[in-house]
């Protein structure tokens, strides 16, 4: 079955683009209404922590529009949206456990007059005190789960006997997603009590079994639709809310209703991404090498687990980053606050640990009056015995050092060190930073039965083509890359491919569109189900037409070839179907060779690993604390990519969003457990002017997957957020100028104005 054509590699728009810059593509809030549709609002707790005594919702029932309000007594079945462990009420009966929490739902003829109904209800709390911070929870042992402990060789012993010793600790912030189309949902009910959900959603699946269990029903009688959505992030994966109480609304109204939050209520109830913090004791030689680590690592993971368990086990799985480390000892700590409960967020966890192991190498490197560079690289997995990760997985495509060695020399890195230190030596008031950063990410769901997908193709008799899949198209281009996959494989121009709505009751049990692995996942099953179908076409060809050929045809610019005969595609789809030859297939792949043991933590949890570096260079305004990115260079692996302008775009935004994370966006809560910044006045996102004003990006032309993965490509999902760590650590570099690069700065991230200001004083008053 093999295809001589050209449509991979082919760097085609993505296929919305033009309805997205026009206004044309449709959101979940632009499907059309029908008459009698209603609109929901949340009514959402005023205190962090507290016993309800009393909820009087009189006023709120007899506001102009109402026409129902729901609480968690109308909810017939299963009162939690918790993905894998209890703990997420829909809506709470006795506590509040975070300012924000839905405690009621109102259903009424306008958006405008559900929103100002909510807000005459009357709730009386007994008010106990909120845990706020990582340290409080700490202190109070509000832990999750059990301390979670990791160990290889015998670190304790090697840090006792290096000749080097550094301790220290270290905190990530928190980041809102903010998507650029909210959360949002929109039910219609049908006869039997079925729904039929559109959700602005990355787990149509879930979303469609929680309704079911909330609702007491079936999850066949719930269908879930999800066209396209504007930016996840992570952020829809587990955020179930709106469309559990849309639904709810709308089996309660026997109405149309559609639910979607504002931006401040959107912030203010939905998680974030996991602040974490470490604190480590790390033994190393004279050059640098890494002898022994301990590293005790704590999350906040706010009210509930959600997907904390699993977040943390990724930070553990990426501690190491690109660096061999022969004997760690790990502590993870999942604390319990009351704040809205933390939840996915591009890097899942993989880029707060691979924070942490990068600001140790920098510190060592600044200990050592070395180039942070050389001890990266002294550091790096090799291909020799120093290619086991510290749970016991073989590394057999390291390609960092080669990707390192190449950025250093095409960025000119060594030269524009000294010349940035020459300038910092001229100017007081203005310092630069440069920093060279790896990645190795780990490609898979972690949670291995979740690495499966389905894809449903058909060839209707014109010999156009109609696919559906399990994942989610957020912007990201999964949708185009899938049908370049599907028409290169049948040897048709892409026009002749059609991808619709994700649709529960086309491809049922789909797992989330995330874990950077949709493409890989949803593009292998909808080239299972074409190789079916092509099956089906070579049997029936070969037996009407007497062809005796034992290699495989070939697709081609519209034909099906075998050695010197030749038959069009359009016309033997005709002939197949007038012949009663199936011309439909369902699709299916799972992740082959991953096997991993949690409670060991030991195995193989990743099918491949994304390699990638960063260069960038900043600079820092002494007086007001403010950075300018003044050049980034990167070169990223993306294997044989599939299309490579939507592998750039992939590769520049998940640069900006992490550059935002460690620079920029701050998630603060007061000492009630109030969030502070939750509307685009108080919470800042990279703006157009806070881009690298040099930009320089290339995908690495020697790149190929060496496991069977479509394309050999490798995703560009997450991995590019952490190439942005170079941005963190320029910034470290021009505060060491400081002080003449003898001290090492004390900076956490995000490295706001503010914080480097105070990094600055820090460092000054230690000269």
């Amino acid at each position: 079955m093999k295809n001589n054509n050209n449509f991979i590699k082919d760097s085609r728009p993505h296929d919305s683009a033009f309805k997205h810059v026009s206004g044309f593509a449709e959101y979940t809030d632009d499907i059309k209404e029908p008459e009698g549709t209603l609109y929901g609002a949340i009514g959402w707790s005023k205190k962090a922590n507290a016993i309800i005594k009393n909820i009087y919702l009189k006023e709120v029932e007899k506001s102009e529009g109402v026409v129902s309000v729901v609480t968690y007594s109308d909810i017939p079945g299963r009162n939690d949206v918790g993905p894998v462990f209890d703990g997420d009420p829909i809506f709470p009966e006795k506590k509040v456990e975070y300012y924000g929490q839905p405690l009621f739902a109102v259903a009424a003829t306008s958006i405008e007059l559900a929103r100002k109904a909510v807000m005459k209800a009357k709730v009386f709390y007994k008010e106990l005190e909120p845990i706020v911070t990582i340290k409080e929870a700490l202190k109070k042992n509000k832990i999750l789960f059990n301390v979670r402990k990791i160990k290889k060789g015998n670190p304790s012993d090697k840090i006792f006997k290096s000749k080097n010793l550094l301790k220290g600790n270290f905190t990530t912030g928190s980041q809102e997603h903010f998507y650029l189309e909210g959360q949002v949902a929109f039910a219609l009910p049908k006869e039997d009590n079925d729904l039929i959900v559109y959700s602005s959603t990355q787990h149509p699946s879930e979303t469609q079994q929680l309704i079911a269990k909330m609702l007491n029903q079936k999850s066949n009688s719930i269908t879930v639709l999800v066209r396209r959505i504007g930016g996840g992030f992570g952020g829809k994966e587990t955020n179930f809310m709106t469309s559990t109480i849309c639904a709810l609304l709308a089996h309660k109204t026997r109405s149309p209703v559609k639910l979607r939050l504002d931006r401040d209520d959107d912030i203010i109830i939905t998680g974030k991404r996991h602040e974490f913090y470490s604190d480590y004791e790390v033994g190393f030689d004279n050059e640098g090498l890494i002898s022994g680590l301990r590293i005790k690592l704590a999350s906040k993971c706010g009210m509930s687990p959600d997907l904390s368990f699993a977040i943390n086990e990724r930070a553990l799985l990426h501690i190491d980053n690109a660096y061999f480390l022969s004997d760690i000892e790990i502590e993870n700590y999942l604390c319990r606050t009351n704040t809205s409960t933390s939840t996915a967020f591009r890097g899942f966890g993989g880029n707060q640990g691979m924070m942490a192991i990068e600001n140790i190498i920098d510190n060592i490197a600044r200990y050592l009056k070395r180039d942070p560079l050389e001890i990266r690289k002294k550091n790096f997995y090799q291909k020799n015995k120093k290619n086991i990760t510290h749970y016991g997985m073989r590394i057999e495509d390291n390609v960092i050092n080669e990707i390192f060695d190449n950025l250093a020399k095409k960025s000119n890195y060594k030269k524009r060190v000294l010349e940035i230190k020459k300038f910092n030596s001229k100017n007081n008031y203005q310092k630069k930073g440069i920093a060279i950063t790896p990645v190795k990410f780990g490609i898979s769901f972690t949670t291995i039965h979740l690495n499966q997908a389905g894809a449903l193709v058909h060839i209707y008799t014109d010999g156009s083509i109609y696919l559906n899949h399990g994942g989610i198209e957020m912007g990201q281009g999964t949708h185009t890359k899938i049908a370049q996959l599907v028409a290169n494989s049948f040897g048709l121009p892409y026009e002749k491919v059609k991808i619709s709505s994700t649709n529960t009751s086309k491809v049922p049990n789909t797992s989330a569109s995330a874990a950077s692995s949709t493409t890989d996942l949803n593009g292998a099953a909808a080239l299972n189900a074409v190789s079916k179908i092509k099956i089906n076409l070579e049997k029936f060809i070969k037996s009407k037409y007497k062809i005796f050929y034992n290699k495989e045809p070939v697709y081609s610019n519209g034909f099906i070839i075998f050695g010197n005969r030749s038959f069009k595609f359009d016309k033997i789809i005709q002939e197949a179907y007038l012949n009663r030859i199936s011309l439909s297939s369902s699709g299916f792949y799972s992740t082959p060779k991953i096997k991993f043991n949690k409670k060991s933590f030991l195995g193989r949890p990743f099918y491949y690993f994304c390699y990638g570096a960063a260069v960038t260079e900043v600079t820092i305004d002494k007086l007001t604390g403010e950075n300018i990115i003044n050049r980034v260079d990167i070169l990223h692996d993306a294997g044989n990519a599939i299309n490579p302008a939507l592998e750039l775009g992939q590769i520049e935004g998940g640069f900006v969003q992490g550059q935002g994370w460690l620079t920029i966006e701050e998630v603060n809560w007061n000492s009630k457990g109030q969030i502070t910044t939750f509307s685009p006045s108080t919470y800042k996102i990279p703006a157009i002017s806070d881009i690298p004003r040099e930009f320089n990006v290339e995908i690495y032309k020697e790149g190929i997957n060496k496991e069977n993965v479509v394309n050999k490509s490798k995703t560009t999902g997450e991995p590019p957020l952490m190439l942005a760590m170079s941005v963190f650590f320029a910034i470290k570099d021009a505060i060491a100028s400081v002080g003449n690069y003898k001290i090492t700065p004390i900076l956490d991230a995000p490295a706001t104005s503010e914080k480097i200001l105070m990094s600055i004083k820090n460092l000054e008053s230690r000269l």
